[in-house]
């Protein structure tokens, strides 16, 4: 027989939370990622962090200020990046990031190599006498909260109840607190000339019936901008923005030729605002899914002409790719990228496509370089597609000579001859 869910506590108001009979000096603190981050409790860490000791708290991608770089001296950071708002804490040398595959993040969880013994993360209550769900976010939260001494929850009725998000009735709920502020939003960004004219080279490579994965941010937002005039794709990725309800809503993504998860789009967060947030609520065209699902090889592969879109802070000569640091500073993550690029190569007409562009810092800098200044986050092994406003190049099969050359030819023109003449080595001639 299945044991019963466990019953949720009675709620209680943010005033009344006291977290210093809760949190020990030392504890590491999971909280809720993005919009899913329950900040009712995440201001009140910060504000009682004080009285509390010196904890860690493990984030993911960040939007809110909560946790400002000169905020709260007794709070360390960590976390699989640098996203966003989490960029801040990295240059001001308080954030020690955990570089991991996202897809593996459960599992570290789950087998207590990564602590957690305190989770904080927000609820959308269940409609009908359903289970609460975890709204906006379905990624390592539950892998933590069965490994966690106390798990803390927001229950927001303001936040989206997810198909898929439900939360699970082995996982306990300690303390429940009643606050139904407006959800945290990732507001659009702003789309540039470069990136509009990265997105028309993009779109051109993806075929109609292709699955796509996204990721957020201008040049993710442009892409889907562009995929107007396709038919019938497939929505298969770590996460959804607002952007992917227009194309849902204009009837370009209908995910019909899915030989899995026929007709409904697939994703593991809701990266974006109140458009995104109603689409969601209760839609059962929308699934959400953990990430051994969302980014899961096998999953993957068997996905036809699944199309993986991501981008770089900057790639060398062979198709090497650093996502990760900038300048000496860690401004990205590993994240799925990894994940995605694989599956991408191993599905039936799938790609891998690196969006980027040309140059950083007003025109100053290339982002095609002949040697990384960060780490390798995808090897050369993996490279398939590179992308910027200069054009297309196609590295899979090609020889270290041949993708030397391509990749010059889609760097800015006033690079091309200082990579060229760094590249000779490469070219022998």
């Amino acid at each position: 027989m299945s044991q019963s869910p466990h019953p949720l506590p009675t709620p209680i108001s943010a005033a009344r939370l006291d977290l210093k009979g809760l949190i020990r000096p030392g504890d590491v603190v999971v909280v809720g990622q993005g919009t899913g981050e329950p900040t009712a409790l995440t201001e009140a860490l910060v504000a009682q962090s004080g009285d509390i000791g010196p904890v860690t708290v493990f984030l993911g991608t960040l939007f809110s200020r909560t946790f400002a770089p000169d905020a709260a001296p007794n709070l360390r950071f960590t976390g699989y990046g640098a996203i966003q708002q989490a960029g801040a804490l990295a240059r001001a040398g308080r954030l020690d990031p955990v570089t991991t595959h996202y897809s593996q993040l459960p599992e570290l969880f789950a087998s207590g190599r990564q602590r957690a013994d305190v989770v904080m993360l927000q609820l959308s209550p269940g409609p009908e006498g359903r289970r609460p769900s975890l709204g906006m976010i379905t990624d390592y939260l539950v892998a933590a909260c069965r490994r966690a001494r106390v798990v803390i929850a927001q229950m927001n009725a303001r936040a989206p109840w997810t198909h898929g998000g439900e939360l699970p009735g082995d996982v306990r709920v300690d303390v429940l607190v009643a606050d139904d502020r407006e959800p945290v939003i990732l507001p659009g960004a702003k789309v540039g000339p470069a990136e509009e004219a990265i997105a028309r080279h993009v779109a051109g490579l993806i075929p109609d019936g292709a699955v796509i994965e996204i990721g957020i941010g201008a040049m993710p937002d442009a892409i889907l901008s562009a995929l107007r005039g396709h038919r019938d794709l497939g929505f298969h990725s770590g996460m959804i923005s607002d952007r992917t309800v227009d194309l849902i809503e204009a009837g370009v993504i209908t995910n019909a030729l899915k030989p899995c998860d026929t007709g409904v789009s697939i994703a593991g967060c809701l990266f974006g605002g109140r458009r995104l947030f109603d689409f969601a609520h209760d839609n059962p065209l929308l699934q959400m899914r953990p990430p051994e699902y969302t980014h899961g090889f096998a999953v993957l592969a068997r996905l036809p002409k699944f199309t993986a879109l991501n981008s770089a802070v900057e790639v060398d000569l062979t198709g090497q790719v650093n996502a990760e640091v900038a300048g000496g500073v860690y401004v990205g993550a590993i994240g799925g990228q990894v994940d995605f690029v694989r599956g991408a190569m191993a599905s039936d007409g799938g790609r891998s496509i690196i969006a980027l562009p040309s140059t950083a810092r007003g025109g100053a800098v290339s982002r095609i370089v002949p040697q990384l200044s960060g780490p390798v986050t995808t090897a050369r092994g993996d490279a398939d597609t590179f992308v910027t406003e200069f054009g297309v190049a196609e590295l899979r099969g090609q020889s270290l000579a041949e993708r030397a050359r391509r990749m010059i030819a889609i760097a800015h023109p006033d690079m091309r001859e200082q990579l060229m003449e760094a590249a000779r080595p490469l070219l022998r001639d």
